[in-house]
């Protein structure tokens, strides 16, 4: 099953939109393996993606369900850096780490990165994130080639959080005995 699940996933864009209602194309993948869901699904895979699926499986092709949305041409976000007040509500949720800055200073996008998954939009309080058509020269690699580099993104952000969740929980403990040992004390 976990093989079958890997294959699934790599047939899908990577963008972890969750427009498909699943939170990521891993949890999509487990859901088709497990006939929890279908193959049409995924806006960003659009009829090819779906077509892809369907032959893996042996399936026939469907059209897109539009119950999970539109496909769109790949875009990728971008910053109006004059109205960027330096919030960082993008970058926490960017699932890929393709929005840099830091608190209190504008913050901008590498475009190369961003899968368009447009999830930085909604967060941004002053409406300064719009989605544009990729320009040729972000566009050079291929589609799987753009998937796998954002899941070994997406990949590397889920690792990072797990380690600073794991460090703060520590110093959490650390902080909670020397009160406990100072209380005793």
């Amino acid at each position: 099953m976990k093989h079958l699940i890997e294959q699934l996933n790599s047939l899908l864009p990577q963008t972890q939109c969750g427009q498909c209602s699943y939170n990521g194309c891993r949890p999509y993948a487990e859901a088709i393996a497990t006939n929890k869901a279908d193959i049409n699904q995924c806006p960003p895979g659009g009829d090819e993606g779906i077509a892809a699926l369907a032959e893996f499986l042996g399936r026939p092709p469907k059209p897109l369900n539009p119950e999970f949305g539109v496909h769109k041409p790949r875009q990728v976000a971008f910053i109006i850096e004059q109205d960027c007040i330096g919030c960082v509500k993008c970058i926490a949720a960017c699932p890929v780490d393709a929005i840099l800055g830091a608190a209190k200073f504008m913050h901008t996008v590498i475009a190369s990165e961003c899968t368009g998954c447009e999830l930085c939009i909604a967060p941004c309080p002053v409406d300064c994130i719009v989605m544009q058509p990729v320009a040729a020269d972000i566009g050079s690699l291929g589609k799987r080639e753009n998937a796998a580099l954002a899941k070994r993104r997406y990949e590397a952000r889920n690792l990072r959080k797990e380690l600073e969740a794991a460090e703060k929980a520590e110093r959490a403990g650390l902080k909670k005995a020397a009160i406990l040992k100072m209380k005793a004390g």
